[in-house]
C-alpha cells in the first residue's frame, strides 16, 4: 500500500520539484556567481551581489513601494472579503447572483481589468475625472503621478482579489453549525459578541490562509502595475521584469531570492501562529 501511495504521488512530486523547488534552488545557487561573459565563465563572488543590492538606493525605493503596496492591499482585501462572505452567507434574495458578482473580477483577464480601470483613471474624460470636475476640483493624472499611482494600484488590486478571498471565508462560515448562532441568540449574545468569540476563532485558519495568499500576490503581481502605472510605481517583481528585458544581472537573482525568502518567512510565521492557536484551544478545551 505504501508503494502504491508513492506511485500515485510521484507525477505531482516530479512536477513540483521541476517547476518550483529546482528553479528556487538554482536561483539561490547562481546568485552567488558573477555574470558570465563571452569567453569567461561565471565565477564565485560570494555575497557581492547581495551587497550590491543593499547598497543600491533603487532597491530601497522599490522595497518601500512593495511594502506600502502590501500594507494597502492586504488589510483592505481581507476586510472586504470578510464582509462580502458574511453578507452572501445570509439568507438574502439573489444570493447566488451576488456571489457571482463578487467573484467575477477574479476571473477577468488582466488586460480587461486594465481597460476597465483606465476608463476610471484616464485624465480629462475618465469617470473619476468627471466626478472630481463636478466638485470643482482640478484635473489630475492619477496613474501618471507618483503620489497617486500606488494608491490607484491598491484600489484595482483590492477590487480584483477580494472576491477570491471571499471564497476562503465563505467556505469557513458555511462549515459552522447554524445551531451555534441559534444558541447564542437564545442566551442573549449580540451579533458582534458572537462574531468575536465564536465565528472569528473558528474561521481564523481561513483568515490566515487569505493573508498569506494576499502577501504572495503583493510580492509577485506584475501585470496590473505594468499595464496601469508603467514606471511610476515600481515594485520588486516589476523591477525584476523590467531589468530582465535589457540585460541579465546576477543581482536580479539576489532580488528574486529576497522575494522568495519574504514569502517563506511569512509561511513559517503563519504556521507558528496557527499551530500555537490550535494548541491553546486544544489545551483550553482539555
Amino acid at each position: 500500500m505504501q508503494v502504491q501511495g508513492w506511485l500515485l504521488l510521484l507525477p505531482a512530486a516530479v512536477l513540483l520539484v521541476a517547476f518550483t523547488h529546482f528553479p528556487v534552488g538554482s536561483t539561490l545557487y547562481h546568485s552567488f556567481f558573477s555574470n558570465p561573459k563571452p569567453g569567461r565563465a561565471a565565477v564565485w563572488v560570494g555575497a557581492d551581489n547581495y551587497r550590491a543590492m543593499v547598497e543600491d538606493p533603487v532597491f530601497w525605493q522599490v522595497l518601500g513601494n512593495n511594502l506600502w503596496f502590501a500594507l494597502g492591499t492586504i488589510p483592505l482585501s481581507i476586510g472586504l472579503a470578510m464582509l462580502m462572505a458574511a453578507w452572501v452567507n445570509g439568507r438574502i434574495a439573489g444570493r447566488s447572483l451576488l456571489r457571482l458578482s463578487f467573484f467575477t473580477p477574479t476571473v477577468l483577464p488582466m488586460i480587461a481589468v486594465a481597460n476597465i480601470w483606465l476608463f476610471f483613471y484616464t485624465p480629462g474624460y475618465g469617470l473619476l475625472e468627471q466626478v472630481t470636475g463636478l466638485l470643482g476640483l482640478p484635473s489630475h493624472n492619477w496613474l501618471g503621478s507618483r503620489g497617486t499611482a500606488l494608491g490607484c494600484l491598491v484600489v484595482v488590486t483590492v477590487w480584483k482579489e477580494a472576491g477570491f478571498f471571499m471564497i476562503f471565508y465563505l467556505a469557513a462560515l458555511q462549515s459552522l453549525s447554524p445551531y451555534l448562532g441559534e444558541a447564542a441568540a437564545l442566551m442573549g449574545a449580540s451579533p458582534w459578541y458572537f462574531f468575536r468569540r465564536v465565528t472569528f476563532p473558528l474561521v481564523r485558519s481561513g483568515i490566515f490562509a487569505g493573508i498569506l495568499y494576499a502577501f504572495i500576490i503583493s510580492f509577485g503581481d506584475v501585470p496590473i502595475a505594468i499595464f496601469l502605472a508603467g514606471s511610476n510605481t515600481v515594485t520588486l517583481p516589476v523591477e525584476i521584469f523590467q531589468s530582465l528585458q535589457f540585460d541579465f544581472n546576477p543581482a536580479l537573482l539576489a532580488l528574486s531570492t529576497l522575494t522568495v525568502l519574504f514569502s517563506l518567512a511569512l509561511v513559517v510565521v503563519m504556521q507558528r501562529v496557527v499551530g500555537l492557536d490550535i494548541v491553546l484551544r486544544t489545551g483550553g478545551n482539555g
